[in-house]
């Protein structure tokens, strides 16, 4: 049996990009500064990086599945400018209670639930114990938890007012960093101190 990977997950919108709200055109999306150059080291340290996000604008009505794609296409173009790349691109687009069938539905996929980062784990053999999550929000440091992940939460997005909150107290994340960068860098410590 070959021996199981390790993945840092990556949130989307706030963490990888501008925070711009529901993105329905793939113009309007912009990398946060040092996205590009935390990336390439993910990738220069062997390690997979894999985005998983949430769109449930499909499900709102606010953009379609070819705009998704479009804008992330976008993602990986920006990103292979700065020498950058994702190794994996998992999305939700469902919501339980918006939208029309077969958007709106109770999935396994939206986060905090973790069936993005399991099929991942399955596509690439990923330890997901050995793995790290990245994002802004509360639901990304409870999706750490669910699967036995590691959790960063960046100050960039809605992260400065999430670290704020009791809820994200109790929730205690791993760390807390200033962007992806640092986080990218707190990140390669703890492999290197594992």
């Amino acid at each position: 049996m070959k021996t199981r990977k390790r993945a840092v997950f990556i949130d989307r919108d706030g963490t990888m990009t501008v925070e711009g709200g529901y993105i329905n055109d793939p113009n309007r999306l912009t990398l946060l500064p040092r996205c590009g150059r935390a990336i390439k080291k993910i990738n220069e340290n062997g390690i997979l990086a894999i985005l998983a996000t949430n769109q449930a604008g499909i499900a709102r009505g606010y953009f379609d599945e070819k705009t998704l794609k479009a804008t992330l296409k976008r993602l990986e173009f920006l990103l292979e400018m700065e020498g950058a790349h994702l190794d994996g691109i998992y999305y939700c687009c469902h919501h339980p209670s918006v939208g029309k069938p077969p958007y709106r539905k109770k999935c396994n996929c939206r986060k905090p639930l973790p069936g993005m980062l399991q099929k991942a784990a399955k596509d690439f053999n990923l330890d997901l114990s050995q793995s790290f999550v990245i994002g802004d929000k509360i639901s990304d440091v409870e999706l750490a938890k669910k699967v036995k992940a590691k959790s960063v939460v960046v100050k960039t997005g809605y992260g400065e007012g999430e670290i704020c909150t009791d809820k994200m107290q109790k929730i205690n994340p791993d760390f807390i960093a200033d962007d992806i960068y640092d986080a990218v860098e707190w990140i390669l410590s703890e492999i290197k101190n594992d």
